[in-house]
């Protein structure tokens, strides 16, 4: 089993869109204080899993992983806006008229998701009545926008360190599973191939002249005498 099999593509897919939705969902909630309607939740994180899913075939650099993490991120702040704005309305209240005699409300998905968050941000949840915070100066979009990229910068490091791990631990694994039937494969082939080299056939040795042995020499070696 490698990094590009069904299961460990459909970990790292859900672990990539579980890290986009949550850090997208969190801070979009935290910045613009309401509750985000479960419908649009939804639709974020099942587009982010079929596009992580479909790109995971391999195992992934840095710099692939920022440049599809960091864009997915800034258009589901874009779709949660948007959503925000069809089920609430601009007033942060559930929307009345059309949209409502429609069935839009039903589609929103009920009272929404994040309110507790929202009301640790300073404003309760939408269906309150509260209003939406003053529009912010001409600077602060760009600030929002750097924290976006640097938190997804370093999301895409941690999920590159993973992809590391997670690689390196399954080839350890298919190299242990493995290692047994190498070393038999390894003997069978020995045993089946032919042994190489000249064959000597028995016959008479060559002469080799004897040489004299000291037969009067008397070994006198002993241990050593005591000082």
């Amino acid at each position: 089993m490698d990094i590009s099999g069904t299961r460990p593509r459909t970990a790292r897919a859900a672990l990539f869109t579980a890290l986009v939705v949550t850090l997208s969902s969190a801070s979009h909630v935290l910045l613009s204080r309401e509750a985000l309607p479960v419908t649009a939740l939804a639709l974020v994180g099942g587009l982010v899993f079929a596009v992580a899913y479909a790109l995971a075939g391999r195992e992934r650099g840095f710099g692939a992983i920022a440049g599809l993490l960091v864009p997915l991120e800034l258009a589901a702040d874009t779709v949660f806006t948007t959503g925000q704005q069809l089920c609430y309305g601009a007033a942060g209240g559930p929307v009345a008229g059309p949209l409502r005699s429609l069935g839009f409300d039903v589609l929103c998905g009920g009272h929404g998701v994040g309110a507790p968050l929202a009301r640790v941000a300073g404003v309760g949840h939408p269906a309150s009545g509260a209003a939406l915070p003053l529009p912010p100066g001409p600077g602060v979009p760009w600030l929002l926008l750097a924290a976006h990229v640097s938190v997804g910068l370093l999301a895409a490091a941690w999920l590159r360190r993973g992809e590391a791990a997670l690689a390196a631990l399954l080839r350890a694994a298919a190299a242990f599973a493995f290692s047994p039937l190498l070393v038999a494969l390894a003997v069978a082939r020995g045993s089946r191939s032919p042994v190489r080299g000249a064959v000597r056939l028995p016959g008479a040795r060559p002469f080799v002249a004897a040489r004299p042995l000291f037969t009067h020499s008397v070994g006198r070696r002993g241990p050593p005498l005591p000082v």
